[in-house]
């Protein structure tokens, strides 16, 4: 619904420079929840030993806010677009700052789960609102590539960037901190978004009912989805907890589908999905994360254990692919102006393919090789994920963009389980189901790096079929406006 009974005032800014103060915010914001993914597991020893926890309560330290994330994503875009975008973002900012500061009455490692699947609900209260709030912010269509481009990067970089910020943390301070620099963040944020960012109007937004029903089935099947992966990796395919966790995903999906076939006001349109551009790049986008996810896991036990880095030099290990996330603006840019999303797309995955094959080459080879390896993915990356989420938002409805941007997520969730749950399984099953303590030896060593060629072979064969076919359904437009006619086919039929 409106937060107003006249319509709001819009704010359009003339260039980014302009709108430093609500892009700020909304880049603060989107990295905030996205560095919280992977900022706790490089602290998940020091946990361990300060709270007494054992390997599978650790697990899910990390797993709660994974499951609670993805669960949420889809219901969360659908509230917003209904309530009002801005204000459900300043809700889940102030509870996410909040509870971050929970963490200092934490005492055991129940209670750190409980606050992290909280805290994955308020960034799934976030995550589908940051990249929809960039289209308001300006009218040219370069100025919005640029923007989404900018808030992808800032993204991408807070997940990468977790182990390096939290293994420099804790050479100096306490494990609380991890969550406790959160608070200041979100209310920065809030304030920026508060100021900076223009109220939403009621043409903006849908007065379709709350599809209750839609979101409880949506939230059921995704959760499930995400819990078998981590319970195929922690109990193995054939255990019945996995068994059961499948089944009750597939008995959630076909209810879900049948609720939204049959649903008067659905929370998800499932004829969205006849649109080549919806499910191409929601396709490719999973492939996207199964690629990055896969290759951090895989890397991350690469430098710790195979070659004995600490946790802080094994996080700054991963700056060529921070550095060229920034530095491949022009390639993304120039590939999409020239030749369109269609081909810059598929360009984007024979990077990824490319580069994955690369990385399988250079494991027993020197750092160099890794991180030459690193910036070939990297660009793939970089320019699959920005044109995908771009193309995403754009063939959306003007009042379901943050739906758009609650599919782009939760594809990259959904991705995110399958990257990590693959390689672990490749792990168990080709090198060894437990990592020793304290230095490798030799065999293991050897076994490693051979796994590890398997692993980023499978990835460059996963990951260009399903990037690759998501991006040859995309459109030959150079803009953001190629999207027009079927948004608006798809808004007059709803």
């Amino acid at each position: 619904m409106s937060t107003s009974t006249t319509p709001a005032p819009t704010r359009i800014y003339p260039s980014l420079k302009a709108a430093w103060l609500p892009l700020g915010a909304l880049c603060l914001a989107f990295f905030v929840e996205m560095v919280d993914n992977t900022l706790m597991s490089i602290a998940l020893p020091t946990i361990g030993r300060d709270l007494g926890g054992d390997t599978t309560s650790l697990q899910w330290v990390s797993g709660a806010y994974a499951l609670t994330f993805g669960g949420l994503l889809l219901t969360a875009g659908s509230v917003a677009d209904r309530f009002g975008r801005r204000r459900v973002l300043q809700i889940g900012l102030a509870l996410f700052g909040t509870l971050s500061l929970a963490v200092l009455l934490v005492s055991s490692t129940g209670e750190l789960i409980a606050l992290r699947a909280a805290l994955g609900i308020a960034a799934a209260a976030m995550a589908p609102i940051t990249n929809s709030l960039v289209f308001r912010l300006f009218d040219d269509d370069k100025l919005r590539m640029r923007a989404m481009t900018m808030m992808i990067v800032v993204g991408m970089s807070g997940f990468v960037i977790g182990p390096l910020l939290g293994g420099t943390v804790l050479t100096h301070l306490s494990w609380h901190w991890l969550l406790l620099v959160n608070a200041p963040i979100a209310l920065v944020a809030v304030v920026g978004v508060r100021l900076g960012v223009p109220r939403d109007t009621a043409e903006g937004l849908t007065r379709d009912r709350l599809d209750v029903a839609g979101a409880a089935l949506s939230i059921l099947t995704i959760g499930l989805a995400c819990y078998t992966f981590t319970s195929a990796v922690e109990n193995g395919w054939s255990s019945p907890l996995t068994i059961g966790s499948i089944l009750g995903a597939a008995l959630g999906l076909a209810l879900f589908i049948w609720r939204e076939r049959t649903a008067a006001t659905p929370m998800l349109d499932l004829s969205l999905f006849s649109h080549g551009t919806v499910r191409g790049s929601t396709i490719a986008q999973v492939g996207t994360s199964i690629a990055m996810t896969g290759v951090m896991f895989a890397l991350i036990l690469h430098f710790q254990y195979a070659w004995g880095w600490s946790p802080m030099d094994a996080g700054f290990a991963n700056l060529p692919i921070i550095v060229t996330m920034f530095a491949a603006t022009p390639i993304s840019e120039g590939l999409a102006s020239r030749f369109g999303h269609r081909i810059a797309a598929f360009v984007g995955t024979i990077f990824l393919v490319v580069g994955l094959l690369a990385m399988a080459w250079s494991v027993e080879q020197s750092y160099v090789a890794i991180a030459a390896a690193m910036v070939v993915i990297t660009i793939g990356l970089r320019t699959v994920m920005t044109i995908c989420a771009v193309a995403l938002v754009g063939a959306m409805p003007k009042n379901r963009t943050s739906m758009g941007t609650a599919l782009n997520d939760t594809a990259q969730e959904v991705g995110t389980s399958v990257g990590t749950a693959a390689v672990g399984t490749l792990i168990a099953a080709l090198v060894t189901t437990v990592l020793p303590d304290g230095a490798w030896s030799p065999e293991l060593i050897t076994a490693y790096f051979a796994g590890e060629r398997v692993i980023f072979i499978a990835l460059a064969v996963v990951v260009g079929l399903l990037s690759g076919w998501g991006a040859l359904t995309l459109t030959s437009s150079r803009s953001l406006d190629e999207h027009a006619t079927p948004t608006e086919e798809v808004t007059e039929a709803s």
